[in-house]
């Protein structure tokens, strides 16, 4: 008699329930909405934990920035999430919009942390200074996401301005740099404009180094200088969805060796593994979650069978 074999569990179950042993609320909600037919309210809900009362967002929702106090990063963060949920809508973007105006540098854009930050714990490769610079991974993904969203108030102007500024300019860079340039190119307004910078951008990114194309060969690559040992960045970082202007950057063949490695990566508890310094305990229980819920998201924009 031929015995009962339960079959293997799918890499989306081997996910949900690594998400149930181990993700914050809002990544609960998140994977519920995404995979199990959840609403966008409860995603909303739990996100609401995170703002303050000066329209921004704390609480460490960025896992890496600990402390209550609102910063760029996180609403960068927020708005994401409010993004892949489609609420980003008139009743944030005003609170939202409110709080950046205040914490803007004299340019008009956003500091990578505000100094508020200073006396609480943070990943310790960003400075707290007391007058930071502008910084492209700040602003860059905001104000992609608000102009994906066809948002309109007067801070995204000048914002939006330093934004093509710095990424038509960039030469010495890095692939979070680059990431950032890629969230603002992807919701930038003026497609063709879009396109040209994007062109470029891919061009300086495969010049450089600044992705591994042969994920077999990932230890022969150079680490950018202050990322963590083999902290390497490769096709999806860049080009998360087909949609994205990064996507053109990558023949078929490069991305389909970066998608069977991104699966690869499962580990044996269900969950996707985080390879940059992980200096704090939360960070190291808080960032797997999202690092999962990110590459389930990318398998399935590209139709890899997850389950």
């Amino acid at each position: 008699m031929a015995e009962n074999v339960s079959p293997s569990p799918t890499p989306l179950a081997r996910a949900e329930r690594f998400v149930w042993l181990t993700a914050r609320v809002l990544e609960q909600r998140l994977f519920a909405y995404h995979f199990l037919d959840g609403g966008a309210g409860p995603v909303e809900t739990a996100l609401v934990a995170y703002r303050n009362d000066d329209g921004g967002y704390g609480h460490a929702l960025e896992p890496d920035l600990r402390g209550p106090v609102s910063q760029p990063l996180h609403t960068a963060h927020a708005l994401d999430v409010l993004d892949r949920i489609e609420r980003c809508d008139s009743r944030h973007i005003e609170h939202i919009c409110r709080s950046l105006t205040h914490i803007s540098t004299p340019e008009g854009a956003l500091p990578a942390l505000h100094p508020s930050l200073r006396g609480y714990p943070a990943a310790p490769w960003i400075p707290v200074v007391d007058d930071p610079p502008s910084s492209l991974l700040a602003t860059g993904p905001v104000v992609g996401a608000l102009h994906r969203n066809d948002a309109w108030h007067a801070w995204l102007f000048r914002a939006t301005d330093y934004c093509w500024a710095t990424v038509e300019s960039l030469e010495q860079t890095h692939p979070y740099e680059v990431r950032a340039a890629v969230a603002f190119l992807d919701g930038a307004p003026d497609r063709p404009r879009a396109a040209a910078a994007a062109r470029r951008l891919g061009t300086l990114v495969r010049d450089r180094g600044l992705v591994v194309l042969d994920p077999a060969r990932a230890a022969e690559a150079t680490v950018p200088e202050g990322y963590a040992p083999g902290e390497h960045h490769f096709v999806y970082d860049y080009a998360a969805t087909p949609g994205s202007w990064a996507r053109s950057w990558f023949t078929d063949a490069e991305l389909d060796r970066a998608l069977g490695h991104l699966a690869s990566l499962q580990q044996e508890d269900g969950g996707w593994p985080v390879n940059w310094r992980l200096w704090a305990p939360g960070t190291a229980l808080e960032c797997r979650p999202v690092v999962t819920l990110q590459a389930l998201l990318t398998l399935r924009a590209y139709g890899w069978d997850i389950g």
